[in-house]
């Protein structure tokens, strides 16, 4: 344990014993009007290691020497009344136990009483005095905190905050210079959010909320980031819709997780024409127990479908999409159908019992190592082969519009999983007819928090107490969160005519190291408690990942998130035939074998043989 700790908690342990004698003689002082008698002076002298053996081991017991002084709060109050009163119980038990009748009755209540005084009072006017010579005025209630914001989302926090228990703000940070030095319902406005960090090992001050609501997402994440960085412990408001929708109230802090360093802003969304498109039809997900399939289902949700299809493979996944439906959708009606885009048996079920207008094709293994070897041909046959009966069950059925969700590892891909899914992006874009079922892809990066990502997979690290595996200290992704990556699906096929590659927006690549290192600073540690380890590159694995191909070019579009690739000419008929033999093939014989075949399909693949 830190010496300067146990140094301490000694001081704290000597303190409480001697407020302890000084109130036992105190007591009879008062009992006895300020003139004790020799003989009750004596029997109070005797009772008193009698009354040293039962409150010294109360006090450990109940937690007195878990807290800080320096930040004495109500819950150690509680602490010492609870310890009190339990060992005074013991005192007059003991009393009357071994025949003490020197000890007055009054004297075992005036004890008690005299040792919360001293006891609570020692704690908060060490407190007071330190609040005092920090930050130069009185606090006795609340742990000291700074807030990052000088606007109107701060004094609205203030004002809730003035009868909190919990914090004492006891500084501002603010993003105008001019407002430096100025006060807000009594607190300072100490300095710009970039001076945080001096202050906050100034002020000996641990914790920062982020009260910025009306800002733009580029600058709070730029306060969280400075806060993170000085190694505090981050908090944040609810964003300004939530409020202005009365969901919550600004006094309502919460954590700030990964997600806050890494929003973008909210996507803007043809809402009209989403509900004509959307509203009263019926519309099939596939891939539906999924992270991506599942968020496309909630937000289709929204807008009314007359029937919502949820279609996965795997019946766990199904059931818990069904039972959050009916808790958060009941009024929607929903038909949960668990089979495999492989089998032409059960989308002629489906499509045949529901007749869909709109597809959403989320169904996808896309596991790069787990794809890269045996599991190679299973990539092929779901995400390819899938893929392709899909949409030829679309066509049978008149299907209006089918959206295919689409990966940035599928541009000159170097894994099994990235060349599949380019694969099928040719096949749908070769099915397109006139006047028939529009086929439009969708393509993007990660998305935070996803199945099989690494976000779970360092916070379960993390959680385990280390290390963090990183592949490669260089290595970049693109991140978006689920539910802007599904709201732009939904925005790019509402306006997709057929044949089109949309690329998401997907901002700066994010190099995967720093995101662990947040990731450790907000979960309360430091590389110097939980390290990051480097494991090297998985097979199939890229340092970066691209969104274009070499011979593609984007177009931009109405929406400021959304572009488009130019279409490319359709495959030659005989190309098509081939791939059918292909796909109709047994499994081939070797995983290289695979990758050599995959290869004539989508040239750009360049496969890593072993």
């Amino acid at each position: 344990m830190n010496p300067v700790l146990v140094a301490k908690r000694f001081l704290a342990v000597i303190y409480d014993l001697s407020a302890l004698v000084v109130c036992w003689f105190l007591a009879y002082w008062l009992r006895f009007n300020l003139d004790i008698p020799g003989p009750f002076l004596a029997g109070g002298a005797e009772a008193l290691l009698l009354v040293l053996a039962v409150h010294a081991p109360a006090y450990w017991l109940f937690g007195l020497y878990r807290g800080i002084w320096r930040y004495a709060s109500l819950m150690d109050l509680r602490r010492i009344i609870v310890a009190v009163a339990v060992a005074a119980v013991g005192v007059g038990a003991a009393v009357f136990m071994f025949q003490k009748t020197s000890v007055p009755r009054s004297v075992l209540i005036l004890h008690p009483i005299l040792l919360v005084f001293a006891m609570g009072g020692g704690r908060f006017t060490y407190r007071a005095w330190r609040d005092r010579a920090l930050y130069g005025r009185m606090m006795l209630v609340g742990e000291p905190v700074l807030v990052l914001g000088s606007g109107d989302g701060a004094d609205r926090l203030l004002r809730e905050l003035v009868f909190s228990p919990d914090w004492c703000v006891v500084g501002l940070f603010g993003s105008e210079s001019r407002r430096v030095g100025h006060e807000l319902h009594g607190v300072k406005v100490l300095g710009l959010i970039d001076d945080l960090p001096k202050w906050a090992d100034k002020l000996s001050v641990r914790k920062a909320i982020v009260a910025m609501p009306e800002a733009s997402q580029v600058r709070r994440r730029h306060a969280m980031e400075v806060a993170v960085q000085a190694g505090l412990s981050v908090l944040t408001v609810p964003s300004l819709d939530d409020m202005l929708s009365e969901k919550v109230s600004i006094s309502q802090v919460r954590q700030v997780q990964l997600e806050d360093l890494l929003g973008r802003e909210a996507v803007r969304l043809d809402n009209a024409g989403l509900r004509d498109w959307l509203g009263e039809h019926v519309v099939l997900v596939t891939g539906a127990g999924g992270s991506i399939g599942s968020e496309l289902a909630r937000q289709i949700a929204q807008f009314r479908p007359r029937l919502l299809v949820l279609f996965d493979i795997s019946e766990f996944a199904l059931y818990q999409v069904e039972q959050e439906f009916q808790r958060r959708f009941s009024a929607l009606p929903i038909a949960c159908v668990v089979g495999d885009v492989k089998d032409v048996e059960s989308l002629e079920r489906v499509f045949q019992t529901h007749r869909p207008s709109i597809v959403f094709h989320a169904a996808a293994y896309k596991h790069v190592p787990l794809m890269e070897g045996e599991n190679a041909w299973q990539a092929v046959r779901n995400n390819v082969l899938g893929s392709k009966r899909l949409a030829e069950a679309a066509q049978r059925y008149g299907v209006e519009k089918m959206v295919l969700i689409s990966t940035d590892k599928a541009v000159n891909p170097t894994n099994v999983m990235g060349a599949t899914k380019r694969l099928a992006e040719r096949v749908l874009g070769g099915m397109q007819q006139a006047g028939g079922t529009r086929f439009v892809t969708v393509r993007f990066g990660n998305v935070l928090g996803s199945n099989g990502s690494v976000i779970p997979k360092f916070r379960e690290q993390i959680a385990r107490g280390g290390p963090v595996t990183v592949t490669h200290p260089e290595i970049i992704r693109y991140f978006m969160l689920i539910p802007e990556a599904a709201q732009l699906v939904l925005q790019a096929g509402l306006m997709g005519q057929g044949g089109e590659i949309f690329v998401l927006e997907m901002g700066e690549p994010i190099r995967i190291a720093d995101l662990a290192r947040d990731m450790i600073r907000l979960s309360g540690f430091s590389e110097d408690e939980i390290r990051i380890e480097y494991t090297g590159l998985r097979p199939g694995e890229k340092l970066y990942e691209e969104l274009l191909t070499d011979s593609e070019r984007t177009l931009p579009t109405p929406h400021d998130k959304l572009r488009v690739a130019q279409a490319e000419a359709a495959p030659p008929a005989d190309w098509r035939a081939e791939l059918d033999h292909w796909l109709g093939q047994p499994a081939p014989a070797s995983a290289n074998e695979l990758k050599r075949h995959l290869q004539r399909f989508v040239p750009e693949y360049a496969p890593q043989l072993q």
